[in-house]
């Protein structure tokens, strides 16, 4: 696709002469860096945040080969709709709990990403997204909608990788029956506030 070559010179052009680091090794350590550079650096986190955030939710149609720990730190926290879960086994128990309480109907199931705003603050940033899930019932018939929520999410980086510290998941509809309990709209919500 010819896009991502049209991305990759403009993106060449927009970088300063003496900015690229085979002309000044000072650039690979990030010492003496052009005003540019760090625009460019968060451009990249960016890029690196959404597409874990999305590769995390492509599992939840059941095609992970590893689990949803994998994403967060180890002693990262979950919360759906207000249960809060801790740690990598226990961010794995809430979706043994939520797949047994909540089977999908029949059909392919995909979870649609939107409204992302993701800032980056040098090994720490912020996302939220706007989900919607929904299920394509057969190739013949419309896609239904199951439930649409928000997403609120801390990360840090890790070894020069992004995980997820905290994760708060917040239903606007197609509640399951298992957060009934604790579910608040918290419509306010704040990640940075988050314990």
């Amino acid at each position: 696709m010819r896009l991502p070559i049209i991305f990759a010179a403009v993106l060449t052009l927009a970088i300063p002469p003496g900015a690229h680091a085979q002309d000044n090794p000072e650039h690979v350590h990030g010492e003496g860096m052009a005003p540019h550079d760090g625009q460019i650096q968060a451009m990249i986190d960016r890029i690196a945040i959404e597409d874990l955030i999305v590769r995390y939710y492509a599992g939840l149609g059941g095609t992970h080969d590893e689990g949803f720990d994998a994403y967060f730190i180890p002693d990262g926290v979950l919360d759906i709709n207000g249960r809060i879960y801790r740690g990598r086994e226990g961010i794995n128990r809430a979706y043994e709990e939520l797949g047994g309480e909540n089977a999908l109907p029949e059909g392919t199931f995909h979870m649609l990403l939107s409204n992302a705003v993701i800032e980056v603050a040098g090994d720490e940033a912020t996302a939220s997204f706007i989900w919607t899930g929904i299920i394509n019932g057969d190739v013949k018939t419309p896609p239904q909608l199951l439930e649409q929520g928000r997403e609120y999410d801390r990360l840090v980086r890790v070894n020069g990788q992004w995980l997820i510290a905290h994760r708060t998941i917040i239903a606007d509809s197609g509640l399951p029956d298992i957060y009934d309990a604790t579910y608040q709209q918290r419509l306010d919500y704040d990640i940075r506030a988050a314990e």
